[in-house]
Parts: structure tokens; C-alpha cells; sequence
């Protein structure tokens, strides 16, 4: 479901690019952090309610590490379209999801979001300095990992809701092919996930990203 999505996103936007359209292709890494949410859903198992707020550690560098990339079609100086996939992070603390029942409750192969963007820039604007700025809607599709203390386990990929997404950033030219980029990026995300022994989880999972990449124009 998820390449298939990614692929009719791709060939939308392709189709409605003109031959001569500058693309760019960028990757990045940095620093993601999560702020509290709640997460709420029924115990595996026992189908009993549970309810808590959340403090989500992102750890960026540990392994896997936080990532992004993203090719931009540019259908003028300034407009452009987007695909992004960003590999973002949240882990439960130990002590936060124990007083839960949970031994592991994280999203940590990826709280993946896949989204559709539009770009604007203002080329040049600062002798080689590009400022920018795009949105994005799409999709959350996470490694769902979670383990209950009484040993039901939820392990594998889930589409599990919509995403959003704000970037704001500046490129610098190296030369006419080769740019630096700095951002932030803001992510939304509501998850509705299912567990094994018939338990839910469901959490709004919110982003905060600095990154730090590079682009390759064509």
C-alpha cells in the first residue's frame, strides 16, 4: 500500500512538470524531538482502557538514525513540487510505558511520514543564499514496536494516519550543481494503530526537526 501510494504521488507530480522543469534531489539528518502527547487505545489481551501522556525521547543518532530525502520539481524560479520521506523516531521512557504495562512501545524502524509538498524559494535572495520555505500533506506509516509485559508483541509497518508537514530553510550554492541546505521542519501526525491480541493504540505525535543536508541539481 505504502509503494503504491509513493509511486502515484510520484507520477502525478511528474506528469505535471514541463520537460525542461529544474529537478533537485536532497538528503539530510539532524537533530528530532518529540514533545509530550497523549496515547490512549486497549490493552492487549484484556481489552482494558488505558490513557497516559507521554514524553517521546527522539534520539536522533542512535541507530537507525534520523534521515530524510526529498526530490523537488521546480516549475518556475520560485514553485515547485515535492515528494518527501522522513524517517523520525519516538521512544516511550522505560518509566512511562512500565506504569502502562509495556515493556517496548516506540515507533523507532521509522515513524516514517511520506508526504506530497509544495516550495516556494526566493533564488539568490542573499548573494548565494536561497531562502525557502513548503508544506506538505501525506501519510504516517510507522514500525509499530510493541511489547506487553504479559508477552504480546506488535512488530512491523502500519499506515496508521494522516501527516502535515511546514519546512523552512536556506540553501547555499557551492557551485551550479552542488548546494548546502539548513531547515526546520514541523510535522503533525495522528496515529491509529492495531495491536496484536486485539489491542489499539492511537496518539497525535507532533515533530520538531533542525537538519542539515545537501542537494543535487539536474
Amino acid at each position: 500500500m505504502t509503494r503504491t501510494f509513493s509511486l502515484a504521488l510520484a507520477l502525478a507530480m511528474l506528469a505535471a512538470v514541463p520537460a525542461r522543469a529544474e529537478m533537485e534531489f536532497s538528503v539530510y539528518t539532524g537533530w528530532q524531538t518529540a514533545p509530550h502527547s497523549r496515547v490512549s487505545g486497549n490493552f492487549p489481551g484484556t481489552g482494558a482502557p488505558y490513557d497516559a501522556l507521554i514524553g517521546w525521547d527522539g534520539k536522533s543518532f542512535a541507530a537507525p538514525p534520523y534521515y530524510g530525502m526529498r526530490g523537488t520539481w521546480w516549475r518556475s524560479e520560485q514553485l515547485g513540487f515535492a515528494l518527501e520521506i522522513t524517517h523520525d523516531k519516538v521512544y516511550a521512557p522505560d518509566a512511562e510505558r512500565n506504569a502502562l504495562g509495556f515493556d517496548r512501545l516506540e515507533f523507532t524502524d521509522g515513524h516514517n511520514i511520506i508526504t506530497a509538498n509544495a516550495m516556494y524559494r526566493w533564488p539568490e535572495k542573499w548573494g548565494n543564499a536561497t531562502p525557502y520555505v513548503g508544506a506538505g500533506l501525506g501519510v504516517a506509516v510507522p514500525h509499530v514496536d510493541v511489547l506487553t509485559n504479559t508477552g504480546y508483541r506488535t512488530y512491523g509497518y502500519q499506515y496508521t494516519g494522516p501527516a502535515a508537514k511546514l519546512i523552512a530553510g536556506v540553501k547555499y550554492d557551492l557551485n551550479h550543481r552542488y548546494a548546502i541546505f539548513g531547515e526546520y521542519q514541523f510535522t503533525y501526525t495522528s496515529n491509529e494503530a492495531d495491536l496484536d491480541g486485539n489491542g489499539t493504540l492511537n496518539t497525535n505525535v507532533i515533530m520538531n526537526a533542525l537538519n542539515v543536508g545537501l542537494s543535487i541539481k539536474f
